[in-house]
């Protein structure tokens, strides 16, 4: 039987990525399938177990890299494209808008430590600064066999809301 794992799932958006280059800064890993991927300790009190947070910006189903840039240039050519307002973002010898490249950040405890589903948003949301759209227990083995198996063809970030619960309540 698979685990269950918490996360928090944020929809792209420019302030998002400005967000994440703000308060994370730039990736510590850069992937050719167009991941980018951050790792923030948390200290927590005395004598509890250390935590480890994990931050996967998504790329979109069937993600191409843009031509003319590598996967480790991705990141930072984004990031100066959003600080100067533009939209339309010139990255290598493509134009792209964001919703191109990347459509969710999710943040999971990086070695499986215990954390309820609530508290790993608390703590994202006080990094972060943005409040997740999504929140709840994913079964990652599952989602990685099934992106995998459709060869990046599906969204991961679909497949993670599908198994989560929305952050907002619905209308009264």
């Amino acid at each position: 039987m698979n685990e269950l794992s918490p996360a928090a799932v944020w929809p792209i958006s420019a302030a998002l990525v400005i967000s994440l280059d703000d308060h994370l800064g730039p990736p510590i890993d850069s992937y050719l399938n167009g991941t980018q991927t951050w790792l923030t300790p948390i200290e927590q009190p005395s004598g509890s177990e250390d935590l480890v947070l994990e931050w996967r910006l998504h790329p979109v189903a069937k993600f191409s890299l843009p031509v003319g840039i590598r996967h480790d240039d991705l990141w930072e050519a984004v990031i100066v494209r959003l600080n100067q307002n533009e939209e339309e973002l010139i990255i290598g010898q493509e134009s792209r808008v964001l919703t191109s490249l990347w459509d969710g950040l999710e943040c999971f405890p990086a070695y499986g430590e215990d954390l309820e589903p609530t508290a790993l948003s608390l703590i994202a949301v006080d990094l972060l600064k943005i409040a997740p759209s999504a929140l709840g227990l994913v079964d990652h083995q599952r989602i990685g066999s099934r992106w995998e198996h459709a060869q990046g063809r599906e969204s991961i970030t679909r497949m993670l809301l599908d198994e989560l619960q929305p952050t907002t309540a619905p209308p009264a």
